[in-house]
């Protein structure tokens, strides 16, 4: 499977070369030259995203902030800039690795692919999730109790998965369906209410609990 990487970047020469340099190593490259594109783009599913700092309106690190919660996939800054305080504040806003520009190639895919290597293991190490009894296998995408398979549709399973690896985060359902669906999707974030009811109604007559917690006025969240 070829990975996508998301070049968001202002300098038109910049992104060109990497993106070519990409391309030939086996990458799928996606360009944007602003925030409001990369932020389209999200919905593509990058797999990691190079992001510059200095981009004109919302710079790198007001992306980063705003993205983080909508994304796991590793955030690696270009930036001509490199102060410690620099640092702290891209580590703060989500990102993971800085590179300074001017960089070689070479530099920049070994960064790439030790970032993604290190990605692979963290997603092997949790591809269960166990929650009183309750096991959400991610790689099989299923969910089980007391080793028998409960039936759910893709987006009900969908929205147990992102659910139970949130657990500590409560979303409302204008934004679990932006998360789910999709930025671009059409339709009605309302769907949210009727997926969780069916959900809920699976769960509780197989296994007996509530798994899915009601936040009034804020939305819902995984059940610890």
């Amino acid at each position: 499977m070829a990975y996508k990487i998301l070049i968001a970047d202002d300098e038109e020469m910049l992104v060109e070369i990497v993106a070519e340099h990409l391309k030939r190593e086996g990458y799928i490259p996606m360009t944007a030259g602003n925030a409001e594109k990369a932020l389209e783009l999200l919905s593509k599913g990058p797999d990691m995203i190079l992001l510059d700092i200095n981009m004109p309106g919302m710079d790198g690190l007001e992306l980063c902030r705003a993205i983080r919660d909508a994304v796991s996939c590793p955030i690696l800054f270009l930036t001509a800039r490199i102060t410690e305080q620099d640092k702290v504040r891209g580590f703060q806003a989500g990102g993971d690795d800085y590179i300074t520009k001017p960089f070689s190639l070479a530099e920049l895919s070994a960064r790439i692919e030790a970032h993604l290597r290190r990605d692979r293991r963290q997603r092997r190490s949790a591809s269960l999730i166990s929650s009183h009894g309750l096991i959400v296998d991610l790689t099989g995408r299923r969910v089980l109790w007391q080793g028998e398979e409960i039936r759910f549709s893709r987006r009900e399973y969908e929205i147990i998965e992102f659910l139970a690896m949130n657990q500590n985060q409560v979303f409302d359902r204008e934004r679990m369906y932006e998360l789910i669906w999709g930025l671009d999707a059409e339709g009605d974030s309302r769907v949210i209410k009727e997926h969780i009811r069916k959900i809920r109604n699976k769960l509780l007559e197989v296994t007996g609990r509530e798994f899915i917690e009601t936040v009034w006025g804020m939305g819902y969240r995984w059940k610890k």
